[in-house]
């Protein structure tokens, strides 16, 4: 399947991600349902969307886009409470987090809910996981399209953030890897391809962030330095935006 023949995308979560992720791809041109558990949450959803921090309407504001084309880009959205509702979509993300867990992300979840979208959306659809740390190969081994089963991460707030990580396993296409990174450039980010490896380890970004901010709070907790000084090294020694411990000891800058 190429970009061309997307004719319509599912995004199945509309919380911050999902929202994030729905907006970048209707302001692409490409129609998108989001399916979420009952009417308020889609409702909060799309106000977001149109009238939040990163909304549509602020864009249109600071001049970045016009009311026509927001106009033209809230035709292109819709949403359901309806699993069968997907059943011709072309491809679905999935963008949830971790339900009544009080984790970030859920892994049974996940796998209970693509194992009831196998059966439902249509079986040459393309499935996409924005999950940020699960090995793919494990989702995708509960479908019967392995080989249409890709990772597409993406970063908080996904509407504003440019990195795509594309996680491709030993039976993903390359027509699927191709076409997760041409919708990424539709929706105006930047796509990197990251191997999929076993063990839940996470991708690229988080890996390298993730170490960085455990050895920050080592050098820390030996009393090599404080928080303060170790922030400021690598803001201005490495360029970096802000520093490892800015936000605390578990906060993660752009982790999702």
């Amino acid at each position: 399947m190429k970009l061309e023949d997307v004719k319509r995308i599912g995004v199945l979560g509309a919380g911050v991600m999902g929202g994030g992720i729905a907006q970048s791809i209707i302001l692409g041109g490409i129609p998108v349902i989001i399916r979420d558990l009952n009417e308020d949450i889609c409702n909060k959803s799309r106000d977001t969307i149109i009238n939040g921090r990163f909304g549509i309407k602020g864009g249109v504001e600071r001049g970045k886009t016009s009311q026509a084309d927001m106009d033209a880009a809230l035709a292109r959205l819709s949403y359901t409470t309806k699993v069968e509702d997907l059943k011709d979509v072309d491809l679905v993300i999935e963008a949830i987090g971790g339900g009544d867990t009080g984790r970030l992300e859920d892994k049974p979840l996940k796998l209970r809910i693509f194992t009831e979208l196998d059966k439902v959306v249509k079986p040459e659809a393309v499935f996409a996981s924005n999950t940020s740390m699960f090995t793919i190969a494990d989702l995708a081994a509960v479908t019967n399209r392995k080989p249409n089963f890709v990772g597409m991460h993406l970063f908080s707030p996904a509407n504003i953030m440019k990195l795509v990580e594309v996680i491709w396993t030993a039976d993903t296409t390359e027509d699927t890897i191709k076409l997760i990174e041409d919708l990424a450039k539709k929706m105006d980010k930047t796509p990197v391809r990251v191997k999929d490896v076993p063990g839940d380890t996470g991708f690229i970004a988080n890996r390298v962030y993730g170490a960085a901010a455990r050895e920050a709070m080592k050098i820390v907790q030996e009393g090599v330095a404080t928080a303060e000084d170790v922030n400021t090294a690598m803001m201005l020694g490495f360029r970096w935006p802000i520093g490892p411990l800015a936000m605390g000891a578990g906060a993660r800058s752009g982790w999702k």
